[in-house]
């Protein structure tokens, strides 16, 4: 467990950019960069008593502290005010 963030934001990431993963950057899609984690490994990340399944697309995060660095689609499952972007989460392999 630790801190989870969003990224991605209009503007921040051009559309279509490459992930580490070679997909193209979708701030819609349920996905996460994680440091070390194989590219295509499912996680369910729970936080709030609420929980989303995503797929490890990139790499990241590069804040010391935090463990995911979730899309802004994925963020908002678990924690909807995405202005506070940070939440305490935690995750388990699917």
């Amino acid at each position: 467990s630790g801190i989870c963030s969003w990224y991605g934001e209009v503007g921040e990431i051009p559309d279509n950019y490459p992930t580490a993963c070679g997909t193209p950057f979708n701030p819609n899609e349920l996905a996460t960069a994680h440091r070390t984690l194989p590219c295509g490994t499912r996680l369910r990340v729970t936080a709030n008593n609420r929980y989303v399944d995503v797929v490890v697309n990139d790499r990241g995060p590069f804040v010391e502290g935090r463990i995911l660095d979730l899309t802004k689609a994925a963020f908002k499952v678990i924690e909807p005010d995405t202005g506070k972007g940070l939440v305490n989460c935690s995750y388990v392999v699917l």
